[in-house]
This record gives C-alpha cells, structure tokens and sequence, in this order.
C-alpha cells in the first residue's frame, strides 16, 4: 500500500483554503434546478464542469458505470419525496472500465487480492457489452420503477475523447 499523507495532507490544506471564502451557508439540501444526476464515477468525467452545474444545482450520485443499483433507487427516493427533485439524467461515458469486462474473471481478481474463493464475492460488478443499450436500459429502470415518481428521465453518452454529450435515451 501506498504512503497517502501526503495526499491527506494536501487536502486538508486545501480545505483550510476553502473555509477561508466559504459563502454557501445559504444554500439547503434541495437542487436549485430539481434535477437528480446518475453518472459513472470514472475521474474523467466532472458533471458539474460538463453540465455547467454549480454547487447547489443537482443531486449528483455516482458510482462504477453509472448503474441504476439499489442504493441508487434509495437515493433517488429521498432526493424525489423530500427534497423535490423532478428530473433525472443519466450519464455514462465512453471508455468505461465495465464495458465488455469479464465478470467472472474480475470476481477470481478480487477473490485472490482478498485471500478468498470467487464464490465468496457475490457482487454482479455490472459489465456491459453495448453502451447506449446500457443507458437505455438504466433509464428504463427509473422510468418503471414503482416507487419513483413519474418524473422524465433522460439518456446521455459522455464521450472522454472530446468532452460532447450524446442523448441516447
């Protein structure tokens, strides 16, 4: 494992500078725009910078590929019921590292790497073969799920080559 303090240590300072022209107090848990933004976690991709958001403006919940997972639909609950969001985007990217993975081979990864069997990691990782079917079927999900509001929801590609949304869905 690699020394982070330095890194650490580096963002705490960073911090310290923020603090010093802080001036969001005013700002409460609802997005100004009432949007809900699902998108991959992959560092490439900075919604905020994409969409032109600014602190305040949307929910944003990321993970690994930008996958409608359980956790998400609970975060979309609460964003929805209590702090009003009434639209949703998702946003997936060119590049991404689930795209034609080989679950079974990640999943025998992660096993040795945590000194266990394969059958001991019982995560579904969510590869995908078709990127614009992945978005569509991730939007399909919200817009059928039962206990999300019908609200629209929407489809993008973001292409990490020249920073362009695609509308897939």
């Amino acid at each position: 494992m690699t020394d982070s303090n330095g890194e650490y240590a580096r963002l705490l300072a960073e911090n310290e500078r923020y603090t010093e022209t802080f001036d969001r107090s005013a700002l409460t848990a609802a997005p100004l725009s009432g949007l809900a933004i699902v998108a991959c976690m992959d560092a490439r991709l900075d919604v905020g910078e994409t969409l032109g958001l600014r602190t305040g403006d949307a929910h944003v919940i990321r993970n690994a590929g930008g996958l409608v997972t359980d956790d998400v639909i609970r975060s979309l609950i609460v964003s929805q019921q209590l702090l009003g969001t009434s639209e949703i985007i998702v946003i997936q990217h060119t590049g991404c590292g689930l795209h034609d993975i080989d679950e079974a081979a990640l999943r025998e990864q992660v096993a040795a790497s945590a000194g266990v069997t394969a059958e001991d990691v019982a995560l579904e990782f969510g590869g995908f073969s078709d990127l614009a079917e992945s978005v569509r079927t991730q939007v399909a999900i919200l817009r059928e799920h039962q206990l999300l509001r019908r609200v629209p929801v929407h489809g993008l590609v973001f292409d990490v080559r020249t920073g362009r949304l695609h509308e897939v869905a």
